[in-house]
């Protein structure tokens, strides 16, 4: 559950950011909500969650 709040924490982090700068319009952030909503139904969903597992880790045993 850590990993699932951390993540959406950062990816809600980038939206804003973007949303801040102009880059992403309110209506292409609901777009992307609504899109991972759906996605989070499909036969995709455990390869993509694992996908973000394996990232999480690399990204965890850098070492700077």
């Amino acid at each position: 559950m850590v990993l699932s709040v951390s993540g959406i924490l950062l990816l809600g982090v980038i939206v804003f950011l973007f949303f801040r700068k102009d880059g992403l319009k309110l209506s292409h952030a609901m777009v992307c909500g609504l899109f991972g909503f759906y996605l989070a139904g499909t036969s995709a969903a455990p390869s993509i969650e694992a996908g973000g597992e394996h990232l999480a880790e690399l990204l965890g045993s850098l070492s700077f």
